[in-house]
């Protein structure tokens, strides 16, 4: 059994940090991305970026709800750092 959830960042640069999360995952984890769209396996599951000119969208898979923690943190833990400029507080996550 698998449980995702989708994050939603509404921001103009969702390009940029699709691009950045992309970046810094590689170095530990397989990563395939473009501009608009990203893909990266994350240790709970699979993480799928969106970027638009509008937001930055995240769907994350697990096994369980403590993976979906996780992934939610390691998603948010980032893009807090990243999105330092926008007063990034965390995704609005949301159940698919």
């Amino acid at each position: 059994m698998t449980i995702t959830e989708t994050g939603t960042f509404a921001t103009s640069n969702g390009a940029r940090y699709l691009q950045q999360l992309c970046k810094h995952f590689a170095h530990k984890i397989p990563v395939e991305y473009d501009a608009e769209k990203g893909t990266a396996d994350l240790p709970p599951g699979p993480a799928r970026l969106t970027a638009t000119d509008a937001a930055l969208r995240v769907e994350i898979t697990a096994s369980d709800e403590d993976g979906l923690k996780l992934a939610r943190h390691i998603i948010d833990d980032h893009l807090k750092r990243f999105a330092f400029r926008e007063d990034f507080s965390g995704m609005d996550w949301a159940p698919v």
